[in-house]
């Protein structure tokens, strides 16, 4: 669960650094065309989907890590320990978000519906068949990674202890 640390680590140091750098400023153009850093505040899922739902959203994340912290107590597999860190770094960055930023947070009559900042964009108005590819963050990117390492051993009968399942026409 040490990855799971290091993303979760710098998902808020990069949140931080983001938003007293850019808050309410223009983009920071890295690469023109290719890459930006933009601030925006996300209530909804991944494309912006569940807008107006963010307190489903946070429960479902709460949800989410209580769930790969009990399947981790089984692991024996690398595979599997790296696509869990990865998804539960990248659950706990947004769920802190959802329960701190604004408008949510302790002593506030909103509680479990902040938003999540959002600040990497790539292909700022140039991304093919859609108008724009979403903003997103270093927790976004780890659970995406994470959700695709997780059908890839799936299709190839990884279980979490390590052991392979052989199907029944082998």
């Amino acid at each position: 669960m040490v990855l799971a640390a290091v993303i979760y680590a710098a998902d808020l140091i990069t949140k931080t650094v983001v938003l007293r750098a850019l808050e309410g400023k223009a983009p920071l153009v890295v690469i023109p065309d290719v890459l930006q850093f933009r601030v925006i505040f996300n209530s909804g899922a991944a494309f912006s989907i569940g807008t107006g739902m963010t307190l489903i959203l946070t429960i479902i994340a709460v949800c989410v890590v209580v769930a790969i912290v009990r399947t981790a107590r089984k692991l024996g597999s690398r595979a599997w320990a790296v696509t869990l860190g990865l998804l539960l770094g990248g659950a706990l960055g947004n769920l802190t978000d959802r329960l701190l930023r604004y408008p949510s947070g302790f002593g506030r009559p909103t509680q479990f519906q902040g938003h999540v900042v959002d600040f990497i964009e790539v292909l700022p108005g140039h991304f093919p068949i859609i108008d724009y590819f979403p903003v997103f963050n270093i927790a976004d990117s780890a659970i995406v990674c994470g959700g695709i390492l997780a059908v890839l051993l799936a299709w190839r009968n990884v279980q979490i202890d390590g052991t392979k399942e052989v199907s029944k026409g082998d």
